[in-house]
């Protein structure tokens, strides 16, 4: 991921245009006409043909332009595109756009390699271009303009962006940058992502996906700007891909599609299914983002419209709020005897704008719920009198209002009212439902990225050396499918809760013994490495209640395996004590390899018609609790999981730890290729795996280098000896947040001052969660604990380094409990910190320290670190700025 010099491609001061000419239809000519004249800065022709075009001198190479231009757009024939990239890195140019199309592999390669050696971006090639309408930048060959605003639109369909130009600008949307990928060579969504997260201009980025191809990074990028601003996504392609050869209920139900709706609810983004709800969903998360999104209640002057709008409620699964007996006394003491005592609140055709106003006061006392405002014009009040009088009580903070006037003409003025207030506005009560909807879910995804899981529980640790066996006999056996006795003691090994099986001989006797030994009822099942799918064959029978039953069992399945699979292997029977619990469900979970984003978890209802009810869902790992238990909530069957009539609810937690435990096995066992566990049964006193399917590859598809989002990177974890004990040194963790709030209240407030700059002692619980729920990826943060009495542990210190994008600096900042200053912590700390960096190739790590803080200068300088003025304090007073070259003084 790099936004290295980005900031020549999307703010040039001057430009060069190679192809230019003035041909009507030609590329070069249309980004010619759409910069001369409107772009602000330095522009330039270039065209060896052509002294001058239109009165504008020309140039024939790189090599007579008066200086390098910070932005090359090249429209030239594709062999010429790799000699003018080298040409202009060479002379000092750092951002082309190659609209040219056609480059075959080679050439394409040779254009990276030599725009790399300068450290050249490019965006493209085959792409329209990129406009900034800030700077009057059109650098595209798009015959349509953008007008300035706050949205940033990044589309990987060159076709679509005129288009959505055209479609843009007949409704006002303005934009930040718009911006064509093309083949994205070079710049991806990734960098997109990374740059526009932190732009000013922009208040909300839209994206136009059709594939993903360096699955880490975008989800790295995704999640860092989805915490500044709402991330959109549209993505072509939603029909099922399917994976009909997969061995397991997992592959075949975790279609591609479905992967990528994972991933992006666990980056926090949002997505939707078209470019009209796109915008829909930009101006509602863009202006009312902090809104209250518990449920809707419709105020309206029309019954009708309060009918549509509960209509399309009950489509998008939408709440309508139920009103209160306190609110529905405020709303009898305002309203005419004949409204309509119930949500949607119809306040009568004939309401004036006061009416409207006591009413939204009279709701005010549900704050968790928006308000759907919708007005109808009528003959007896104005529309626009309507907004003026109800601007004051819509625009009150926080925001609780979304508009929709019905009709056109009428209500023009009185729509541009509220528009011009930042209140939202729809055209159609579906459109302000549909959009309601979207804030609903993407509040699900962000409330997700904060959740806090809980200090880890005393769950059963996975015996690896066991597990390792398993796989690798199985593997060195020529086979990738487990038997169901081997799958379930892989199951046992990792901590998951099994029931007890037995292997025996494919003999009827054999059966009846272990029968014996178990207890009756048992389940018997057929025992082959080439059968996937047993009940397909007839190779399952349950609840067989006695000796003579299971004889005659025995018999009756070897025969109906040998007519349906003559070439199937049989080795013998399992038999398994029939597991009966009450009120028990039976579900699914697990793991399969998506080829863009990694291992995936698949949760669902299961049962042998797993894949005709589909009801699933799926989650990238690393899972913790908070994050299993809103993936088990993101099914239907979770509704029967909670309870109902005489039915206790399911130990919902003991479902999440499995799922957790999958998670931490797909890191553990990078052989783990699909995973089964199906019927996983479930009640109110726990769960148990019934059957399980498990195929593993020499080609270790899974393990941490395969994660979409880098697991917790259990290797930095170590311990030190410090003043006589055994302290431990680690990376920080989700889980930590309680003691790192407990550490931040021992500190004195002097010692907070000096470290962070400022002096509050309270921190919100969205602070915490930044502080310990980390991308490992871009940022690292350290801790030193030590074990309490009560099983528990305390924090003494951390230091912390955020990554830029480019691996390039690295910026600190390092803390120990104000009693353990000066035992060493911190310079143990740092020294972590220092070769952490070192190891992933940073190149400087840097800090702000206050002057007076000569601790920190001192264990600076001590360390290593150059001292000097701090470019952010012109005036040297409060700062000082302190620097160490890693890889230099490595």
């Amino acid at each position: 991921m790099s936004i290295r010099n980005l900031d020549a491609l999307f703010a040039p001061e001057s430009v060069a245009v190679f192809g230019a000419s003035l041909r009507p239809a030609s590329v070069g000519g249309t980004v010619w006409r759409n910069l001369n004249g409107v772009f602000g800065g330095r522009l330039y022709a270039v065209n060896p043909k052509h002294p001058e075009l239109g009165g504008v001198k020309a140039y024939a190479d790189v090599a007579t332009l008066p200086e390098a231009p910070d932005l090359a757009v090249i429209c030239t024939p594709a062999p010429t595109v790799a000699p003018l990239i080298a040409d202009l890195g060479a002379r000092g140019t750092r951002a082309a756009i190659v609209v040219t199309a056609g480059l075959d592999k080679a050439q394409k390669q040779a254009m990276l390699d030599a725009a790399r050696v300068n450290t050249l971006r490019i965006l493209g090639p085959n792409c329209i271009g990129m406009l900034a309408p800030h700077l009057g930048l059109n650098a595209s060959f798009s015959h349509i303009g953008a007008i300035p605003g706050e949205l940033a639109f990044v589309s990987q369909s060159g076709a679509l962006v005129t288009a959505m130009l055209d479609w843009a600008g007949s409704r006002g949307i303005g934009f930040s940058h718009f911006v064509s990928l093309g083949e994205h060579a070079d710049i991806d969504f990734g960098d997109m992502l990374d740059f526009l997260g932190s732009d000013a201009k922009t208040r909300a980025i839209l994206l136009y996906i059709e594939s993903v191809e360096e699955s880490p990074k975008f989800m790295s990028a995704a999640r860092a700007a989805a915490r500044n601003k709402p991330v959109i996504v549209v993505k072509a392609g939603r029909s099922a891909a399917g994976q009909a050869a997969a061995a397991s209920h997992t592959g075949a139900l975790a279609g591609s599609d479905a992967v990528f709706d994972a991933a992006i609810a666990r980056a926090g983004m949002l997505r939707v299914n078209s470019l009209q709800d796109l915008f829909l969903a930009a101006e509602t998360l863009a202006r009312f983002r902090d809104g209250p999104s518990g449920g809707l209640i419709v105020l309206t002057n029309g019954g009708g419209a309060g009918v549509m709008a509960a209509d399309a409620a009950a489509a998008e699964n939408v709440p309508l709020t139920p009103l209160s007996d306190e609110i529905l006394a405020r709303l009898n003491a305002v309203l005419p005897p004949n409204w309509s005592h119930a949500n949607p609140v119809d306040i009568i055709g004939d309401a004036p704008g006061q009416r409207y106003v006591d009413a939204l006061q009279a709701l005010s006392a549900e704050q968790s719920s928006a308000v759907l405002f919708i007005q109808a014009p009528t003959a007896i009040v104005p529309s626009t009198e309507i907004a003026q009088t109800l601007l004051p009580q819509a625009t009150k903070a926080p925001r609780r209002v979304l508009g929709c006037w019905l009709g056109d003409g009428a209500v023009k003025e009185a729509r541009q009212i509220f528009r011009n207030a930042g209140v939202p506005d729809f055209d159609t009560p579906e459109d302000a439902v549909r959009a309601f909807s979207f804030l609903r879910t993407y509040r699900q995804h962000q409330e997700e990225l904060l959740q806090t899981p809980p200090a880890r529980s005393a769950t059963r640790a996975m015996d690896l050396p066991r597990i390792r066996a398993i796989v690798d006999g199985v593997l060195a056996s020529g086979r990738d499918l487990l038997t169901e006795p081997e799958a379930k003691d892989l199951l046992d090994a990792a901590g998951l809760p099994v029931v007890a099986t037995r292997v025996v001989d494919p003999d009827p006797a054999a059966a009846q013994a272990a029968a014996a030994e178990l207890g009756y009822p048992v389940a018997l099942k057929i025992l082959s490495h080439t059968i996937s799918h047993k009940s397909d064959v007839g190779g399952v029978r349950l609840n067989i209640a006695s000796g003579a039953e299971l004889g005659e069992a025995c018999t009756a399945m070897l025969a109906r395996v040998r007519e349906l699979r003559p070439d199937a292997d049989v080795q013998g029977f399992t038999v398994q004590r029939m597991v009966k619990l009450k009120h028990a469900h039976e579900l699914i979970i697990g793991a399969s390899v998506d080829r863009v984003f990694g291992p995936v978890i698949l949760f669902g209802q299961g049962g042998t018609a797993v894949e005709v009810l589909a009801d699933r869902a799926l989650a990238l790992p690393p899972l913790n609790l908070p994050l299993a238990l809103a993936q088990i909530g993101r099914t239907r069957v979770a509704k029967l999981l909670h309870g109902y009539r005489d039915e206790p609810a399911a130990d919902l937690d003991a479902i999440a730890q499995v799922l957790v435990s999958v998670s931490q096995l797909l890191v553990d066992l990078p052989e783990l290729a699909e995973l089964d566990i199906n019927p996983l049964l479930v009640n109110h006193e726990g769960a148990v795996a019934l059957d399980a399917r498990v195929r593993v590859s020499a080609q270790r598809p899974a393990g941490a280098a395969h994660f979409a989002i880098q697991p917790y990177p259990q290797s930095l974890v170590e311990s030190w000896a410090w003043q006589g004990e055994a302290i431990t040194l680690r990376p920080i963790r989700p889980e930590d947040e309680a003691q790192h709030r407990r550490f931040l209240e021992q500190l004195d407030p002097e010692d907070i001052r000096l470290r962070v700059f400022y002096s509050r002692r309270s921190i919100e619980h969205s602070e915490l969660a930044r502080l310990t729920q980390i991308d490992y990826a871009r940022e690292m943060a350290f801790i030193a604990t030590r074990p309490l009495p009560d099983d528990g542990e305390e924090t003494l210190g951390t230091v912390r380094a955020a990554v830029d994008p480019d691996n390039h600096t690295a910026e600190f900042g390092v803390i120990v409990r104000s009693d353990l200053k000066g035992s060493g912590l911190g310079h143990r700390l740092m020294s972590k910190m220092i070769e952490h960096l070192r190891a992933r190739g940073t190149q400087c790590l840097v800090g702000t320290v206050l002057r007076e803080n000569q601790g920190m200068l001192e264990l600076a300088q001590s360390l290593g670190f150059q001292e000097s003025a701090n470019p952010g304090d012109p005036d040297d007073r409060g700062t000082r700025f302190v620097r160490l070259d890693l890889q230099r003084d490595a």
